[in-house]
């Protein structure tokens, strides 16, 4: 377990560790699953999930578990009156990247960890967007 930034959104969930995918410094790492500073792991998807359908659909707290993420969302010339409904106004100024959408369909993220878990005793990092993602996907 450990908190996850997702910079371009601005927020920060508790998230569980999938896997270990990749480490630069050392392969034996990835094969015995180690967490060490630096390591791309997989992390769970369902609190950013959530964080979606909260923020930019409008679900009810309690009806997020049962909902799936709806990323089809309208373009500026479709949107009509964006002033009457504030999720409509959201989704309309926002896009996630693609691979990022993959992946939240798929059920998980791609992050990397910024702090030391040997030292702190917990998993804290960020979700990898952008040149970044596109380079470690390259590599694994």
């Amino acid at each position: 377990n450990g908190n996850f930034n997702w910079a371009s959104e601005g927020i920060t969930r508790k998230s569980h560790v999938i896997d270990t995918v990749y480490n630069a410094s050392n392969n034996e790492l990835v094969r015995t699953k180690t967490l060490v500073k630096n390591s791309i792991i997989l992390i769970d998807a369902t609190p950013f999930n959530n964080y979606i359908n909260y923020h930019y659909n409008g679900v009810n707290q309690k009806d997020l578990e049962n909902t799936k993420v709806n990323l089809e969302w309208e373009n500026k010339e479709n949107a009509g009156d964006v002033s009457k409904n504030r999720f409509l106004k959201r989704r309309v100024n926002r896009t996630i990247e693609d691979r990022l959408i993959k992946q939240l369909n798929k059920g998980s993220l791609y992050a990397a960890i910024s702090s030391r878990p040997g030292q702190s005793g917990r998993v804290d990092g960020y979700i990898l967007e952008g040149t970044e993602l596109e380079f470690y996907i390259k590599k694994m």
